[in-house]
Formats: structure tokens, sequence, C-alpha cells
């Protein structure tokens, strides 16, 4: 019996599981929108889990964000940090037991009586596409009661999306990408 020839592919990064991002990381400071001796600087933290509740050591993180007033800030320069310039987004790789960290600043209302947020991307293996979702702030109870993201979920899913404030002043917000308590994640038209 004869034997078909071997067919050689190459898988691109949707067809397989990576992430393939040796290309964009690491650069330095990528986690520090505002250097840590900043006097209004934050810490951002927590730990992505795959549906099965167990730690996903190879994900890569992205948020973007406004400033402390509210304002989207447009700065060209992202990937370069001076330590002055605040260009509301960055991105870091998560260690092996599935945690990250970002030093960041509290972002401010978009608009008045809306509630602050930050705008978080996952690209994890097993993922084709990335996933969008929102950190929001656990401070303005009104503002998170008014928001009309949160106002059209169900409380348990709501609660997916707010981060929890620590004794020490820190932002706490695991990703749970499947599973019980599973982060609520958005569609974007143009992105789908």
């Amino acid at each position: 019996m004869s034997q078909a020839p071997e067919l050689k592919l190459t898988p691109t990064p949707g067809q397989t599981i990576g992430p393939f991002y040796g290309y964009a990381l690491p650069y330095e400071k990528d986690n520090e929108l505002v250097n840590q001796a900043h006097p209004n600087s934050v810490r951002l933290h927590g730990v992505v889990y795959d549906g099965k509740g167990e730690v996903i050591p190879d994900a890569l993180l992205e948020i973007w964000q406004a400033d402390e007033q509210g304002q989207v800030v447009s700065r060209e320069g992202s990937l370069v940090r001076d330590g002055y310039t605040f260009t509301g987004w960055g991105r870091v790789a998560v260690d092996n037991v599935g945690g990250y960290n970002f030093t960041t600043l509290n972002p401010g209302a978009t608009e008045e009586g809306k509630a602050p947020f930050i705008m978080l991307t996952v690209f994890a293996r097993g993922l084709l596409n990335r996933l969008f979702t929102r950190i929001y702030l656990p401070e303005d109870t009104e503002a998170l009661a008014n928001d009309a993201l949160l106002a059209s979920l169900p409380e348990a899913e709501r609660k997916t999306l707010i981060a929890t404030r620590e004794e020490d002043g820190s932002l706490r917000f695991d990703v749970r990408l499947q599973g019980e308590d599973e982060t609520v994640f958005l569609s974007y038209p143009r992105e789908s």
C-alpha cells in the first residue's frame, strides 16, 4: 500500500494554541503606566483563570484607560516610558502562576455621572480571538447603579466587572475565562 505524500502546512496563530507574542514583549516598564513613586499611583493586580479554575501561566493583558480627570489620552509613544507622560495604555504578560500587575492611576469618569472604568483586553492560549472586558472602580455606587452596561446585566454577572479595593488602596481584578463567576466579556461589531 502506498502512502500519500506528507503535506506540511504552516499553522497560523488563529489555528494553534499560542500565545505568539515574542515580537511584542518585553519592553521596558510595559506594565508601568506611571512610576510607582507617583503620589497617586495604584496597583491593579489579579490572576487569570481558565474554565476549570486553574491558573493560565501564559496570557497577555492590555489595559486602556482615561487619566484621573477622565480625559482619554491620545499621545504617541505608548511604548516609551519616560516616567512623566501618562499614555493610558499598558501591556503585561502574566507570571507562571497567572498573576499580573499594573502600576497606573485611578481613572476618572469620562462623562459627568458615569462610572470610571479601565478597558481590559485578554490574549491567551486556546482563544482564537482576543477578549474585551471592563474593570469598574468600586467606590461610586450611584454611578455603578446608573451605568448602562452594568444595568443590563444580572447581579451575578455585574459583580464580575467590578474590582475590589484592598486595604492598601490597590485594585484586585481576577479574570475568569469560563465557568463559575465567568468574567463578562464584550463584543464589538467591528471586532467580530
